[in-house]
């Protein structure tokens, strides 16, 4: 079925696109969803390739990069008419004329709403390249399901720009009315959670209470998904190994991994975008517009992956094997499953503490951070710990994901959308010391008690070492103080995993009526942050670890 499903598909795609796609029965593939977790696992991952090539379809791929969420209402006053309008002075099409605009020797055509456009000369310029005719002859709408964020006066003003007319009123929904929303089945979360985006849902703590806790409460860690979150059964889940060069493959079920003998450690990932919104404050960057609580601790529970390699046939000697690839069970825009991968020797060596966790806190995994299975990567940055694992291979080559390939790495202050080559950097893997202060936040008014004001927040660092210090400081770097440990793992470098929470009480100046406190934290190797932004901001606006800066006022 796999074989022949994926022969369709490719041929479609390319002849036909979207159209084509919506033959072949995109209503009845939504439809079902409802009984995802009962299709085995090779229709699994074909009807997640057809919504991912779907998701590669979206036109907004090119626009959203550039711009920031705004509400309905300010696209309407921006636009002066609500897009995708009714246009009196605009010719009329129906469904076949658009559907027969689906190349580029007929130029091709799609429908938003009830509006028609002709996109042909936008093609070129598209940096998803030729993944933009998935939406030939037929409406973006589907797409744009998949990421409220469209909804942005700069994404509409483009659009409206290849206005040719409009869409037959008595036809304009039946482009859509088969199509199912694809985050219909997500998790329910915490309301104190607060989104950075809704669709995909990526959200955060407030930071005050982020530090509440050592131990991050499951329902209050943060959330970082990339499309929908799958719906995958315990009973029917199985991992799938292979050792590129060796024709069989290994398979466990859940139940097999959990025979294996288990291992817990306390560890604390970090979104590569954690802080962002210190970046922005400096220059925009795409990407997310993270707080400083992209961040969270935990204890994970599973079966170390060097111990599942072996078993499966790797030999530990075997120097032609140079990564870890890791694959999970939701797609990327281009088709595919999202993956990472490691180096070989991070996921061999017995004091990396890599897992296969299927517990979090002491309960199983929920849906939001990988249920049934997620690679827990303990040092390296969260988007190589991947979550909803399905295969592993072990390969002489990095991941060719989007995500590891054109994405999560960093670059010069100096490097911009026109000059970037992401050959040219390494993936992220470790993450640099990093602090944040979490209590008071920013531009909120502190209560001066005895001279004093009392500043609280976390520090971590990746690869596995240990906080040794943070100093805090009110009157720009003049005079330091160090703060305390409220809580710090005892684990020793390089297994220490976990973030450290402190304290410290800081002397104002009595005639102050505001500060800006600084922090900055030290780690077992001495690395320290650096103190600029803006000699550390990089197009993504990942790796923001230079000094946490937040004013606030004083009140007597």
């Amino acid at each position: 079925m796999y074989r022949i499903l994926q022969r369709f598909t490719t041929i479609e795609i390319k002849r036909r696109g979207v159209q084509a796609i919506q033959c072949c029965g995109l209503h009845e593939l939504n439809k079902e969803q409802h009984n995802f977790s009962n299709e085995n696992k090779s229709f699994k991952r074909t009807r997640n390739i057809l919504l991912g090539a779907v998701v590669g379809g979206c036109i907004g791929y090119y626009f959203i990069e550039k711009s920031k969420l705004v509400s309905a209402e300010e696209i309407k006053k921006y636009n002066n008419d609500e897009p995708g309008s009714f246009k009196e002075d605009l010719p009329v099409y129906n469904l076949e004329d658009i559907s027969s605009h689906a190349t580029r020797d007929k130029r091709i055509w799609v429908t938003y709403k009830e509006g028609v456009y002709d996109i042909t000369n936008f093609i070129d310029t598209h940096p998803g390249g030729d993944q933009i005719l998935l939406a030939a002859g037929s409406s973006v709408e589907p797409f744009w399901l998949l990421y409220s964020i469209h909804e942005n006066p700069h994404v509409y003003k483009i659009l409206e720009s290849y206005r040719i007319g409009n869409l037959n009123k008595d036809e304009c929904n039946n482009l859509t009315k088969d199509m199912t929303d694809p985050y219909f089945n997500e998790p329910k979360r915490h309301n104190a959670l607060k989104p950075a985006s809704k669709k995909p849902f990526n959200a955060e703590l407030p930071p005050e209470l982020l530090i509440q806790s050592f131990i991050t409460p499951n329902e209050l860690f943060y959330v970082r998904n990339h499309l929908p979150v799958p719906d995958l059964k315990a009973e029917t889940y199985e991992l799938e190994i292979e050792i590129e060069g060796v024709k069989k493959t290994k398979s466990f079920r859940l139940e097999d991994l959990k025979k294996l003998p288990k291992k817990t450690i306390t560890a604390t990932i970090m979104c590569a975008g954690n802080r962002r919104s210190d970046m922005i404050k400096h220059k925009p960057v795409k990407g997310l517009n993270w707080g400083p609580a992209a961040i969270g601790t935990a204890t994970w529970t599973g079966v170390p992956l060097r111990d599942v390699l072996i078993s499966a046939g790797l030999k530990e000697d075997d120097d032609k094997f140079k990564h870890v690839q890791f694959e999970g069970g939701d797609s990327d825009v281009t088709g595919k499953m999202y993956g990472a991968s490691i180096p070989i020797w991070r996921a061999l060596d017995k004091r990396g503490d890599v897992l296969l966790a299927y517990e979090m806190n002491g309960v199983p995994i929920p849906r939001d951070h990988g249920f049934p299975i997620r690679v827990i990567v303990p040092g390296v940055v969260g988007a190589r710990n991947v979550k909803w694992l399905e295969k592993i291979t072990v390969s002489d080559k990095e991941s060719d994901s989007h995500w590891q390939q054109n994405d999560y790495k960093g670059f010069s202050p100096s490097t911009d959308w026109d000059t970037v080559d992401f050959t040219k950097s390494p993936a992220i893997q470790e993450l640099p010391v990093i602090s944040a202060i979490c209590q008071p936040s920013e531009g909120s008014t502190v209560k001066v008690e005895q001279d004093k004001i009392t500043v609280k927040g976390y520090a971590w660092s990746g690869g596995g070492h240990k906080i040794v210090r943070v100093d805090v400081t009110v009157d720009g770097g003049k005079s330091w103080h160090v703060a305390n440990f409220e809580h710090q793992d005892a684990a020793l470098p390089p297994q220490h995993w976990a973030w450290t929470i402190w304290t410290v009480k800081i002397p104002v100046d009595k005639k102050s009526k505001n500060v800006e406190i600084w922090a900055k934290a030290v780690d077992s190797s001495y690395n320290t942050q650096p103190e600029s932004v803006e000699n550390i901001w990089n197009l993504r606006g990942v790796l923001s670890n230079a000094y946490h800066k937040v004013k606030v006022n004083l009140k007597r």
